[in-house]
């Protein structure tokens, strides 16, 4: 058989619970999805768990193990995927944080940790604060997608053994950074400086100002988590001898791409939020395969909807995922190898990730074809793929591809 060309398609964040105000029914039972149930009706199905039944997976630790690798050996932290999806070359020694734009009162209590998803001036609060001395340390700082940010330290003798910044609750005052072993005390010194530092730059910004004055939450201080060195990994290309590329919004998975070496794809309109082109990221996912063997469309809005606890959003969220399924559908090469799923659950609930799995369908020539009729979480638990690791789906796609070698005589 000649060798297939794969798309995944990831919907960040949106396996789910079932809702009392949704007929205990999840958001995707819910939605009218009828591109999606055609893909999965023609397909084969299952369940997913990224990491391992009932561990909640970060998005870091979940798309690694989505593109083959073991998260428990290769992550070092969620920093270093932040800082390479905004631009920064990591070196050697470089301590890279993930930051997120938070709202605190006068005595440092966290009032808000995304500064009501700030999406406008944070490049200019950013610089504000790139280029900070800390002493004989360097600091890099650089603007996300919507709240988010990047944070690198350099200098000598740093450590990525210090505790987060984020206390992940309203109310409670930002952390000091404790350091996990001795050798961290610098690192833990210069992150609580740092923090000092930021906020006393950002409560006076222009961009603030302007934002108290129209009723807005200033993006007044940086909260930190997911200190890591930049990982060392081998390259997707040269592990399943494919040529990949990726269409991302946000700068977490276009990190993740870079470190893996998917080659990232700009597309106008793809922001991340949920105001993102899905119809031109999915034009560009097809465009791409004519001369990738592997790409990845990824889309964030699903999990924002969780995060944030809003069920009817997330429906509508879900169907706008359709409508780009239904734009692929018809233009979908013969030879291609589809993929449809998650890379973890945000339950409306829960507002936050869970250890739930998430819906799997493969579509292309030669898949054995199940019962299931439709892409949802109970659906999916009909289908023959029963229930698998999130490090099983690449080689499944790289079989269906007919690019599988043969372990073994």
């Amino acid at each position: 058989m000649d060798a297939r060309r794969i798309l995944l398609v990831i919907f960040d964040g949106l396996g789910d619970r079932p809702l009392v105000e949704l007929g205990h029914k999840t958001p995707l039972e819910a939605a009218r999805k009828p591109n999606l149930d055609w893909f999965a009706a023609n397909g084969v199905n299952g369940l997913v768990d990224p990491i391992a039944p009932g561990v909640p997976a970060g998005s870091d630790t979940s798309h690694l193990a989505l593109f083959g690798y073991d998260p428990r050996t290769v992550y070092t932290g969620r920093g270093p995927f932040e800082a390479a999806g905004v631009g920064i070359d990591l070196k050697a020694g470089d301590i890279a944080f993930r930051g997120n734009f938070a709202t605190v009162d006068e005595k440092m209590r966290v009032a808000n940790r995304r500064a009501g998803r700030i999406h406008e001036g944070t490049a200019e609060l950013a610089e504000a604060i790139d280029g900070m001395k800390l002493g004989r340390i360097k600091v890099m700082f650089r603007a996300g997608t919507e709240h988010r940010a990047a944070l690198v330290l350099r200098g000598r003798g740093l450590s990525p053994k210090v505790t987060d910044t984020d206390p992940h609750e309203l109310g409670q005052e930002i952390r000091k950074a404790e350091a996990l072993e001795p050798a961290a005390k610098p690192t833990a010194k210069a992150v609580n400086a740092f923090t000092k530092q930021a906020h006393k730059i950002l409560k006076d910004h222009p961009v603030n100002r302007a934002r108290v004055k129209d009723g807005e939450l200033p993006a007044n201080a940086i909260v930190l988590r997911g200190a890591g060195v930049y990982p060392d990994l081998p390259p997707i290309t040269e592990r399943f001898h494919v040529k990949a590329a990726g269409v991302a919004g946000v700068s977490l998975i276009r990190g993740i791409f870079r470190a893996v070496g998917i080659d990232m794809i700009e597309v106008k309109g793809a922001t991340g939020g949920l105001d993102t082109d899905m119809i031109a990221k999915a034009d560009a996912a097809l465009a791409a395969l004519d001369s990738n063997d592997l790409v990845v469309l990824h889309v964030k809005a699903p999990d924002l909807c969780g995060h944030d606890g809003h069920a009817s959003e997330k429906i509508h969220v879900i169907e706008r995922l359709d409508a780009m399924m239904g734009q692929l559908k018809p233009n979908l090469p013969a030879d291609v190898v589809v993929a449809m799923t998650a890379d973890h659950s945000t339950p409306v609930a829960v507002k936050d990730h869970s250890g739930d799995p998430v819906p799997l369908t493969l579509f292309g020539e030669g898949v054995r074809v199940d019962a299931v009729l439709a892409f949802d979480e109970r659906s999916a638990a009909q289908g023959a793929l029963g229930r698998i690791c999130g490090q099983d789906v690449m080689n499944l796609l790289i079989d269906l591809a007919g690019r599988a070698e043969k372990f073994g005589a």
